[in-house]
């Protein structure tokens, strides 16, 4: 008879996600990841499978999270261009250490390319998903009056997860928090000279 799992799994799961979003996939020994989990050897292989199975869960878990806090960071602020501008301008607002580690997706997707399909899509997915609530927040903020009814909203809503994906790698390559908010400024700006 099968012993039953003396870990919590949710527990076990945001340990590995701390291991690979500090050290990467292959940064990640088995032993670093046993160490964060907090868990033994067989458990982590009878629970969650091989190391690439754990890396692809503990992935997915990551996205989960960031776009949650994407998506409570949206608030209910009347303007929906200061929710933009705040949503680009979140790494200033991010301790050295944090701005450090990145955005675990974009981690994972200059790591692999596209060499792993499933990172892939899990990047492709995360992209519709903010790309959708951008798109929505510039339909409000032309509906508002705030920037022109000509601007096309998957355009700029591509162009602001762009611009979002540079100021993440800055953020990570050490840009100091007075450079991140010049480019959020002139993102914001630039959407409003579109007027």
């Amino acid at each position: 008879m099968a012993r039953p799992k003396e870990f919590d799994r949710d527990a076990a799961l945001a340990g590995a996600l701390q291991v690979f979003w500090t050290k990467g996939y292959e940064g990640a020994s088995t032993d670093d990841l046993l160490k964060g989990m907090n868990i033994g050897r067989q458990s982590m292989y009878d629970t969650f499978g091989d190391k690439q199975a754990l890396f692809l869960e503990s992935l997915r878990c990551y996205h989960k999270l960031d776009n949650k806090n994407f998506f409570d960071h949206l608030g209910d602020n009347p303007s929906p261009l200061k929710v933009l501008h705040g949503f680009l301008a979140i790494f200033t607002r991010r301790s050295d250490e944090e701005n450090a580690r990145g955005c675990m997706g974009i981690n994972a997707t200059t790591a692999f390319g596209r060499n792993n399909p499933e990172v892939t899509q899990l990047a492709r997915n995360t992209a519709t998903s903010v790309e959708d609530m951008l798109a929505q927040l510039v339909g409000a903020a032309k509906d508002a009056g705030e920037i022109a009814a000509r601007v096309d909203n998957a355009v700029a809503a591509s162009f602001l997860y762009a611009t979002l994906q540079g100021l993440t790698v800055r953020a990570q390559a050490g840009a100091s928090h007075d450079e991140l908010a010049r480019v959020a400024d002139f993102t914001i700006e630039a959407l409003k000279a579109m007027r």
